[in-house]
C-alpha cells in the first residue's frame, strides 16, 4: 500500500491546526503589535516581556474573526453577533433613520470581552442608511442602553422593500464603532460588515410578522443562528 507523502501530511496537519485557530481582524494588528513591542522592548525585564505578550494574546483572542457559514433557506435572519440574548421587545428604531415610531420586534444581544466582536450582516440586501450618533457609554445589558449609549445604525433592504435595521451600541468599556459599509453597497447575509471594542451590544430591528425564533440568555453565533425567520 503507497505511503502518503510527508509533504501532504504536513499540509493537512496545518490545514487542521487553521480550522481550530480562527484569523484575526486586520483592526487588531495595531493592538498586537503594540504588546509584542513592548515585550520586545522589555525583554530583560521579566515582568514587561511577560505582561507584553499576555497583551498580544489578548488582543489576538479579541480580534479573532472566525469563519462562518449562514443558513441559505429563504427569509432566515441570522444573529448579527455573538453572544447572549438579553432583551426581546418591542421598540421604535432610531429616530436618526427616519423610520418612524411604530414599534418593530427588537433582538438584543449582549457581547462580553470574551466573544468574538465583528458584526455580521443579518441578512442580505441595499444598505439604504448607516447613520453614526454619539451617546453616553452605559452598561450595555440594560434596556436604557438602547437609547443613550453611542451607535451606529444601519439599515438594510431586502429585494422585497422590507427593512431589517442592526445597531451596534458601545457599552461600559466599549469605546469605538467601527462601521465598514455605508448607503449605496449592497451586502450578503452572514458578511462581516465592522466591529466594536471592547464589549457592547447589538440590537436588530424586524419587520412586523416575524417570526422569532430565540429566547432571552440564549447564546447566539454570528451569522449562523436563526434569530428570527420572515413570513
Amino acid at each position: 500500500m503507497a505511503r502518503r507523502p510527508r509533504t501532504s501530511e504536513t499540509s493537512h496537519l496545518l490545514d487542521l491546526v487553521r480550522s481550530q485557530i480562527p484569523p484575526m481582524h486586520p483592526a487588531g494588528r495595531p493592538f498586537v503589535a503594540a504588546g509584542l513591542a513592548f515585550a520586545a522592548l522589555g525583554r530583560k525585564h521579566r515582568w514587561a516581556w511577560t505582561a507584553g505578550l499576555a497583551a498580544a494574546a489578548a488582543n489576538a483572542a479579541f480580534f479573532r474573526h472566525p469563519h462562518r457559514v449562514p443558513p441559505t433557506r429563504p427569509g432566515a435572519v441570522v444573529a448579527p453577533a455573538d453572544g447572549t440574548i438579553c432583551l426581546i421587545e418591542s421598540a421604535p428604531p432610531p429616530p436618526e433613520l427616519g423610520l418612524g415610531a411604530t414599534p418593530r420586534p427588537r433582538i438584543s444581544i449582549f457581547l462580553s470581552v470574551l466573544d468574538a466582536h465583528v458584526q455580521r450582516a443579518p441578512i442580505g440586501g441595499e444598505v439604504v442608511a448607516a447613520v453614526h450618533r454619539p451617546g453616553l457609554f452605559g452598561t450595555a445589558d440594560l434596556p436604557a442602553a438602547s437609547v443613550d449609549n453611542e451607535r451606529n445604525s444601519v439599515v438594510i433592504r431586502m429585494p422585497d422593500g422590507r427593512d431589517v435595521v442592526v445597531v451596534q451600541i458601545a457599552g461600559l468599556v466599549a469605546r469605538r464603532i467601527v462601521c465598514e459599509i455605508e448607503a449605496g453597497d449592497r451586502i450578503d447575509i452572514g458578511q462581516t460588515y465592522g466591529l466594536i471594542r471592547y464589549g457592547s451590544r447589538l440590537d436588530t430591528y424586524l419587520p412586523e410578522g416575524s417570526q422569532i425564533l430565540v429566547s432571552v440568555g440564549q447564546r447566539t453565533i454570528a451569522g449562523e443562528t436563526v434569530l428570527a425567520e420572515l413570513s
